[in-house]
């Protein structure tokens, strides 16, 4: 099952957070209100979100404020924010709302689909990172454990960071197969040829590791270390 990414919607007025709510429940995702930026923050200490809706108007800690804080933490730096202002106070105003990290920045009263869209997008780039995070991972805990042991079915759920590694492996072998033959013309030194040689035998090692991970396969690679 998939996971659903978390919006955090901030605003001090719950009629504004009841907007937001309708507006955004087409997309299918987890929101989460947070009615000051104390409670913003205090929510992002525990959760993880896609993206952070941001009311610039507020009593006490302001939208920039508020920004300010979700920047300066390393958990929550990266996370984009979207402003939302009902008072368009010109370009000072618009560029102190980039200068404090935001990624947008959208005055009230805005469309529906135009907020809906942005949002989407930082939710798809949310997923993704998070799906190649988890393929990522599998992949490492794959290639730790496969000395001689079949690759778990998990390998089956990530062909294409599979096929991508393969690809990147085998432009290195073409390298490294025109650097074996072009010391072998240029009748290079006992130790360069040994050093080549060391080369292609621990990418022949990867190359087996590699492939045992693939689909289909019915044993396990011998090991990368064992090739030195």
């Amino acid at each position: 099952m998939v996971q659903k990414a978390k919006i955090l919607l901030v605003d001090d007025r719950p009629e504004n957070l009841l907007a937001l709510e309708a507006i955004l429940s087409a997309l299918d995702q987890t929101l989460v209100r947070a009615s000051s930026g104390e409670e913003a923050l205090k929510a992002l200490l525990t959760d993880d979100f896609a993206v952070i809706l941001l009311d610039v108007q507020m009593p006490g800690m302001d939208g920039f404020e508020t920004a300010a804080h979700i920047k300066r933490r390393e958990r929550t730096r990266d996370i984009p924010i979207i402003f939302l202002t009902a008072i368009n106070h010109g370009p000072h105003h618009t560029f102190r709302g980039y200068a404090a990290g935001a990624v947008d920045y959208i005055s009230k009263p805005f469309d529906p689909w135009v907020l809906r869209a942005k949002v989407s997008v930082f939710v798809e780039l949310y997923m993704k990172n998070c799906q190649l995070r988890e393929q990522a991972a599998l992949l490492r805990l794959q290639l730790e454990g496969s000395g001689g042991k079949a690759p778990a079915d998990g390998a089956k759920e990530s062909p294409g960071l599979l096929a991508e590694l393969s690809a990147r492996l085998a432009a290195v072998e073409e390298q490294a197969e025109a650097l074996s033959k072009q010391l072998d013309d240029e009748s290079a030194d006992a130790a360069a040829v040994a050093t080549a040689a060391h080369l292609e035998r621990k990418l022949t090692g990867l190359r087996r590791a590699l492939d045992a991970l693939e689909p289909g396969t019915g044993s396990g690679p011998p090991s990368v270390t064992s090739q030195s």
